[in-house]
């Protein structure tokens, strides 16, 4: 990959240190805890964003919020840098590690601490992946709401720290939507509680500004999330249309109407011949753009929902309409759009776009993210969360290849300018890790982005935590 993006300089004085460093913490935590032979640190050198990799100082794996507090009370004391870490699937470079820097992995706190039904609640450790808490209450008739792509892998402490989403967050919203409370480490090793079983808390909202902080305020050790009661049925429904556009126009005009299904998710003709291929979904092959529309409640329910939905698309020509006719079918229709990228993978090396658009802006949007990537002499297969406007653009190159790498990046790149003039954000659900990191200017005022550093500084002073991110290098206060 191109070396587009920077990193801060390693600390010298650090690295040097290392030695003393991993024996210091080879005292704190249990053997099977630290990982710091060179060879065991390679699979954490880089997370789903594989352009970039640094092979970190060394790895802690705590098992407890006690040696989670012992790490950080030792990396505090001695200035050293952390990165904190779930299960690595994120897709902008947030758990990348520098070399100075102690990388800080929950994956071994991965238990369900507390289910309470009548109060529709679960506490969980960070390691905790969504899945599992869903599959620990569905005999009890409920679910964990955000489901990304990565919910078989990704764990809750990172779903935390970049707000995850998910096919279902047109009804049931993002990770913040769902999130009752947190317990987290500050640098220093001080813990604090925020929020709880209860639905309102006293204060101001820091439970707000912990979810997406994107490992830089703290490390989330526990989470209390909210149990939703599974619905009486539930119904996905193909729509296909002959161009991108009309699919487009038909999101926006659905959602205009009032009408909220629980999702709605868009593939244009590259992404539906690459899922086809993969799981023989049965997606139709003759048309331009396919909307994956999942209706529930009872069966009157949807099929009222469903009549309104049909009346729309015809208004946008549509030319397939094709309900799911068992629970297997079902399970297939879902298996190709969550193995989209994975699917993808297969043919191709790519890198994921993630902004946000008014969904009035998404004909406009798809138009003209086809012609960035076209003037690139690049191809794209879009698919995406159509219902609230989160767009995946999945820009196709090869990998081995510098300049087609860098022309990747530069697509990517212009998309998401174009996003933000259109009306939108830089992210929806990935974050901003360093992927985007030097296009927050182009979305914030330097008034805007001082706020939101002053914000982060107050929590970490020093700047410790996953220092390279979110924020311009250029332009940071003084640590």
């Amino acid at each position: 990959m191109s070396d587009a993006i920077s990193f801060l300089a390693p600390r010298a004085d650090v690295i040097a240190r290392r030695k003393q460093i991993v024996a210091d913490l080879a005292d704190l935590l249990p053997p099977e805890c630290l990982v710091h032979e060179t060879r065991e640190l390679v699979p954490f050198e880089t997370d789903a964003f594989v352009s970039y990799r640094r092979v970190p100082l060394a790895v802690a794996l705590p098992r407890s919020t006690a040696e989670v507090i012992a790490v950080m009370k030792y990396c505090h004391r001695y200035g050293v840098p952390v990165v904190p870490r779930g299960a690595g699937t994120s897709l902008s470079g947030g758990a990348i590690p520098q070399e100075d820097a102690v990388v800080v992995c929950v994956s071994k706190m991965n238990q369900i601490l507390d289910i309470d039904l009548p109060n529709r609640a679960a506490v969980v450790q960070a390691g905790v992946t969504n899945l599992n808490i869903s599959d620990a209450v569905a005999g009890d008739g409920f679910f964990y709401a955000p489901d990304p792509s990565s919910q078989l892998a990704c764990t809750i402490g990172g779903n935390i720290g970049m707000n995850s989403g998910g096919a279902h967050c047109l009804k049931y919203g993002v990770t913040t939507n769902n999130l009752l409370g947190v317990r987290m480490v500050l640098t220093d090793g001080t813990v604090i509680d925020l929020g709880g079983k209860h639905l309102d808390a006293a204060g101001y909202d820091l439970l707000g500004l912990v979810c997406g902080h994107e490992g830089q305020l703290g490390i989330v050790t526990e989470a209390t999330v909210r149990l939703i009661a599974k619905p009486e049925g539930a119904r996905p429904v193909l729509f296909g249309f002959e161009t991108s556009e009309e699919a487009g126009s038909c999101v926006s005009d659905v959602i205009a109407a009032g009408i909220i299904p629980v999702a709605i998710e868009f593939m244009d003709k590259p992404a539906i011949e690459i899922c086809e291929a993969f799981a023989g979904a049965g997606y139709p092959l003759d048309v331009g753009a396919l909307l994956i529309v999942e209706v529930e409640g009872s069966e009157a329910e949807m099929d009222d929902m469903l009549a309104s939905v049909v009346e729309i698309a015809r208004k946008h020509g549509v030319k397939t309409v094709r309900e799911c006719q068992s629970a297997t079918e079902a399970a297939l229709i879902w298996k190709g759009r969550k193995s989209a990228f994975g699917a993808t993978g297969r043919i191709s090396d790519y890198i994921c776009m993630d902004g946000t658009v008014p969904l009035s802006q998404l004909s406009f949007v798809l138009k003209r993210t086809s012609e960035i990537v076209d003037s690139y002499g690049l191809r794209v297969a879009n698919v995406f969360h159509a219902g609230d406007g989160n767009m995946h653009p999945l820009i196709l190159f090869n990998a081995n290849d510098p300049a087609d790498a860098a022309r990747a990046e530069a697509a990517g790149m212009d998309i998401l300018r174009l996003c933000v003039d259109a009306g939108g954000c830089l992210t929806g659900e990935h974050g901003v890790g360093i992927e985007k990191r030097d296009l927050m200017r182009h979305q914030f005022s330097e008034a805007d982005l001082a706020q939101q550093m002053a914000a982060r500084a107050a929590f970490d002073p020093g700047w410790i935590l996953n220092p390279s991110k979110v924020f311009p290098l250029e332009g940071r206060p003084a640590a």
